[in-house]
């Protein structure tokens, strides 16, 4: 079998996401507005989220959500009104989609290439926003796992994508 970088990236990218969605889906309504480290659980994924759709692809050519107020991606920054699940849901769809159209157009030589206007390779960027979504998918999962007592189910390197029902849990 033949393998590149890029094929890589997209097969971990997708496992990635696969993984955020089943998080997202384990988080009971009861935990949505409950505070840890000081700042509601939804504002904790609207970080994440946030995070991956602004550094995945150019940090520098980037346009906030429209629903996005000043702060209200910042851990440090109380934020006066809630993002719903919904709302949350669909900004993941929408970010997803947008990271899968990009890795799509791109090729293995542009890799190593600066997007415009960025100091950044396209690889560094995606790395560091793996790095990123993957420290904050665990934050999210141990507050899931320390008021539930239950493991949200991730895919492993070599794990089959679900195409059935399945338990989201481990």
């Amino acid at each position: 079998m033949v393998y590149s970088y890029r094929s890589a990236l997209v097969d971990q990218t997708e496992r990635a996401l696969w993984s955020v969605k089943n998080v997202m889906d384990c988080i009971p309504d009861t935990l949505w507005e409950r505070p840890y480290c000081g700042m509601p659980l939804w504002k904790h994924l609207y970080h994440m989220l946030h995070s991956l759709d602004q550094w995945f692809i150019n940090p520098e050519v980037y346009t906030d959500p429209p629903f996005h107020l000043p702060g209200l991606n910042d851990l440090d920054i109380p934020s006066p009104t809630p993002l719903s699940r919904q709302t949350l849901e669909d900004y993941f769809e929408t970010v997803a989609n947008k990271i899968r159209g990009y890795l799509a157009s791109l090729r293995e030589e542009d890799l190593l290439c600066c997007p415009p206007h960025s100091g950044d390779s396209r690889f560094l960027l995606i790395l560091a926003q793996h790095r990123h979504l993957h420290t904050h998918l665990g934050v999210l999962m141990g507050f899931i796992i320390a008021e539930t007592g239950k493991w949200p189910r991730v895919l492993g390197l070599r794990d089959a994508f679900p195409t059935q029902t399945y338990d989201p849990f481990f």
